[in-house]
């Protein structure tokens, strides 16, 4: 692999090939494999693409390679994405760049494609999940083509901001802040003509796309948030004209409309989280709001980033810190006072009303407040038998419901609060260990519980 640098426009931005020297040239067709970044604009793995096409003059495309099955994605991401999808091939049309979706084997439905259509480069998107760095690194040991990877998602590119695991949020904020101002540009225009090459525009038949998935339909859409880059864009509107000055006090009552409901946006790509920070930093002062809002939607996100992509076990305990290994190993045969089976957490019926109403939040509406997932997550730890049950019930869990699932986000969060993970240790108590501790009681010093439950409806009733 090495390091180059594009200039786009006059913007310089930075991508890493994969096979500098393929045995096909690299003046050919240019693709770019859309994956994580699921947006026609603000996409920086398109306009490298598109820059390389526009110097070889060999034609552009956008690709897709769609799963019929993926992990425990459901109906509901699916959906969400899928829809979401929709509207990028709209705008990619009106551009005028051909694209496609392939469903089946990613890699081989990709290889086929490249070879048919004598690709000359790949540009993909970065992503720091297992499963996604497998499929790129088959598609490479199969196909000679030259492969491009660039950081759409981040705005300090992951691999730019650090080259190693961080422990913590303060060891990785001082890197990000000194690299902000370098990355944080205003987005380049696409060429203004695309030449389309050997790729022919066409019009997916999106009800025989979606009849060929292979999901759990059970977990159905939700209503309360619609997929897109429009409605994404006026949802961040939204936010920034009637919450975002009071962020800071409101984000940690689930009872208030406090946060962003941004996350799903930003998971599947139809939102870039530079775009979001631009127009916060262009309409707003800094004050204490904005602060704490961009620690989350940089400093935060390109943490999980960092996690997942420099910790091969970022779903397991077994990528905890070695304090909270031992404080583990050292309470694993604590008694529990209640155990839970997968039926039963899923179902909310446990004894822990609080509880019950954050697992009947993220069932019916596919997000969970993210002040209750850390309590959520932390009593799957109290009330399993181990704690890499605890992982797999909490990941199983949120990866089936939330619209944000397999999110590096998501796997540093569960990992915070089961294994201590960009933490410290705290005081030791049974079955916790040192991992940090949350209860019900602290949660009434916070908000309104009663409210927060009745507003999930009938759940449960007991005390913890």
């Amino acid at each position: 692999m090495r390091e180059i640098v594009i200039s786009i426009n006059g913007t310089m931005h930075p991508g890493r090939i994969y096979n500098p020297t393929p045995d096909r040239p690299a003046d050919g067709p240019v693709v770019y494999w859309m994956s994580r970044d699921q947006r026609a604009h603000d996409n920086w793995a398109l306009l490298h693409a598109a820059a390389m096409a526009d110097e070889t003059g060999g034609g552009l495309a956008v690709v897709f390679t769609l799963a019929p099955s993926f992990q425990q994605a459901t109906w509901r991401q699916y959906a969400f994405m899928l829809n979401g999808l929709r509207e990028t091939e709209e705008h990619l049309d009106f551009l005028g760049i051909p694209f496609y979706i392939l469903t089946g084997d990613p890699v081989s439905k990709l290889d086929r494609f490249c070879r048919d259509h004598q690709v000359g480069t790949l540009v993909t998107d970065f992503d720091p999940l297992r499963i996604k760095r497998r499929w790129k690194n088959a598609f490479i040991e199969k196909n000679p083509v030259r492969v491009l990877e660039v950081d759409a998602h981040n705005i300090v590119p992951c691999r730019k901001a650090s080259d190693k695991a961080e422990f913590a949020a303060y060891t990785l904020r001082p890197k990000i802040h000194r690299l902000l101002e370098s990355y944080l540009d205003e987005f380049p225009g696409l060429p203004e003509s695309i030449h389309t090459g050997p790729f022919e525009r066409q019009q997916t038949d999106w009800d025989r796309v979606m009849s060929g998935l292979e999901v759990d339909h059970s977990v159905t859409p939700v209503e309360w948030i619609k997929p897109g880059s429009r409605t994404a864009s006026e949802t961040l509107e939204t936010f920034l004209e009637e919450r975002l000055d009071r962020y800071d006090a409101d984000r940690n009552d689930p009872n208030r409309n406090g946060q962003s409901n941004l996350s799903p946006y930003l998971h599947f790509g139809q939102l870039s989280a530079q775009r979001v920070a631009l127009e916060v930093l262009k309409n707003h002062p800094r004050n204490e709001n904005v602060d704490a809002f961009l620690e989350e939607l940089i400093v935060r996100r390109e943490l999980s980033d960092n996690f997942c992509l420099y910790n091969p076990h970022y779903d397991s305990p077994e990528g905890f810190h070695n304090w909270a290994q031992k404080t583990i190993e050292a309470h694993k045969k604590d008694e529990r006072e209640y155990i839970y089976g997968r039926d039963v957490l899923e179902k909310a019926e446990t004894h822990d009303p609080l509880w019950n109403a954050a697992q009947t939040e993220m069932v019916r509406y596919g997000k969970m407040h993210g002040y209750m997932r850390m309590y959520w997550a932390k009593k799957i730890l109290e009330w399993t038998q181990d704690v890499g049950t605890a992982m797999k019930e909490a990941i199983y869990l949120n990866d089936k419901y939330e619209l944000d699932g397999r999110d590096p986000n998501g796997y540093a969060g569960i990992a915070w609060s089961i294994g201590g993970v960009h933490d410290r240790a705290w005081t030791e108590r049974p079955v916790f260990g040192k991992i940090r501790y949350m209860n019900a009681r602290g949660a009434r010093r916070k908000f309104d519980v009663d409210r927060y439950i009745a507003g999930m409806g009938k759940s449960r009733q007991g005390s913890e």
